[in-house]
């Protein structure tokens, strides 16, 4: 059998790696499927600009929303989105660039939309819609949850924007901002750029254009003690940033990297990073959106290609962080979250597991217990989650010379899958400098293989995945030698 390895686009055909795997997702052994992209919710105002599941104090989840210029609630009684904004004026009115984003604090849940808004806050079992937070916080581009404190970075306080400035409130206060006061105070990173990227936890990860930080807590007088971790990498793309535990992923200018909090490893090196950027369409960065599977253990971005007609994000280039191994998903996604549709809150991702090599235990944590975990994200003005149909999966075998110093003819080949249908290509060459010619598409008979008639020095083979397909695993494929002397 000659199996589906692993997806490197960056390498040359003939080096053993795949050069396509397209709506796939690794597995250890060849690929999984992947469901379609499908609506879960009625429709907000306009394209939704974040999502967010929090834990009341019931026991019950409520998914919450936000588009531009409103915040929801999810109402699972009639699917829609019921409108939760503040009341009074002025609206919410985010920028182009602008997402929500949120954290739970104990039983708050508060919303930074960026450097035009005040922070919002919603008590779960109390409130019926959000209100500015009392206590006056900086506007935030950023925002997370570390330890006892509500961090908040890339800000305006009131006297204009600074975005190498981190701020956090007073300890186990939401709304004690003053500093100096409780423990509430600001630090600026004057020589790194701006703040691209925050990540809360035990401690903060805060990702700069030229640089990564850790603050860990040391208590009076400074609070919080500031260590530049990574001086030679920043994080170009600030909606490029998501995390499973203490390990974060980013886009940098050369490529993705991830951050275990005392370095940087590059994982599209040599594998993806020259096909993404080459692909990316940067001058529609701003839609970009980041996100973790933790139980398909994938990290997923969605992105605007050079292919898309009118900027919206048309691809998920989609990294398991366990195997370390890539894949491409084609289809329309403006936003990429996880959820539960009952009895968990997205806050517990950060507390997940601290180390990559941990991350497989995740599936088996009691912080999915009592909950239906989703993951999905929105396109447009609705919610949406990844549990359609499976997406019709395309793969190629390496490209290999069947028969050392000569050329091959391939008459049969048997693809080892399991569910739904398969049709199969074989594509031929004579060197490596001729462009691949494929074959017609052959399905198997009722034996099992698929019979062909395709002569050349190397061979490839395109298989091609529908119905209810789960997995894929290579082609077993009969050839044999012409042209000898």
């Amino acid at each position: 059998m000659i199996q589906f390895t692993e997806w490197l686009p960056d390498q040359p055909d003939i080096s053993g790696g795949t050069s396509v795997a397209t709506n796939v997702i690794p597995a250890a052994q060849g690929y999984r499927s992947i469901q379609e992209f499908v609506a879960y919710s009625n429709a907000a105002d306009s394209t939704i600009k974040g999502i967010f599941a929090a834990k009341d104090n019931t026991g019950t989840t409520q998914l919450f929303a936000g588009d531009a210029g409103k915040l929801y609630l999810h109402n699972t009684s009639t699917n829609n989105l019921d409108d939760i904004s503040k009341a009074g004026s002025p609206a919410y009115d985010l920028v182009e660039d602008e997402r929500w984003r949120f954290v739970e604090f104990g039983e708050y849940v508060i919303a930074a939309g960026g450097i035009g808004e005040e922070l919002q806050v919603f008590e779960l079992g109390a409130s019926s819609q959000f209100a500015n937070l009392a206590g006056t916080p900086p506007k935030a581009e950023f925002i997370a949850t570390v330890r006892d404190f509500v961090w908040t970075a890339n800000i305006d306080s009131g006297s204009g924007r600074v975005p190498y400035r981190c701020y956090w409130s007073g300890f186990n206060d939401i709304e004690s901002w003053t500093a100096g006061i409780d423990q509430s105070d600001f630090q600026d990173l004057v020589d790194s750029g701006n703040i691209t990227g925050l990540v809360g936890g035990e401690y903060a990860t805060i990702l700069c254009e030229k640089a990564i930080y850790r603050a860990t807590y040391t208590g009076l007088p400074l609070v919080w003690q500031f260590d530049k971790v990574e001086s030679q990498k920043g994080c170009a793309f600030k909606h490029s940033v998501c995390n499973v535990g203490s390990v974060v992923f980013y886009l940098s200018d050369d490529g993705f990297y991830a951050f275990d909090g005392q370095k940087s490893v590059p994982i599209g090196s040599e594998k993806v990073n020259e096909f993404f950027i080459k692909d990316f369409e940067s001058s529609y960065a701003s839609r970009m959106s980041a996100s973790v599977d933790p139980v398909r253990e994938i990290a997923m971005w969605s992105y605007t290609s050079t292919q898309s007609p009118t900027g919206q994000p048309d691809k998920i280039i989609v990294y398991n962080y366990v195997l370390n191994k890539w894949s491409l998903i084609e289809t329309q996604a403006d936003y990429l979250a996880p959820f539960y549709t009952a009895g968990y809150t997205t806050d517990g991702l950060v507390n997940i597991d601290t180390l990559v090599d941990n991350i497989t235990s995740v599936v088996d944590s009691r912080i999915f217990k009592g909950g239906e975990y989703v993951f999905g994200g929105a396109f447009g003005d609705k919610i949406y989650t990844f549990t359609g149909s499976p997406l019709v999966g395309v793969i190629e075998t390496p490209e290999a010379a069947l028969t050392a110093g000569k050329h091959s003819i391939v008459t049969r080949t048997y693809p080892y899958y399991e569910g739904g249908t398969v049709a199969i290509e074989i594509g031929t060459r004579n060197t490596q400098a001729d462009t691949v010619t494929f074959t017609a598409s052959v399905d198997p008979n009722i034996d099992g293989f698929a019979p062909f008639r395709a002569q050349g020095r190397y061979h490839r083979a395109r298989a091609t995945f529908s119905g209810g397909w789960s997995t894929a695993l290579g082609i077993d494929v009969e050839a044999s030698a012409i042209g000898g002397r």
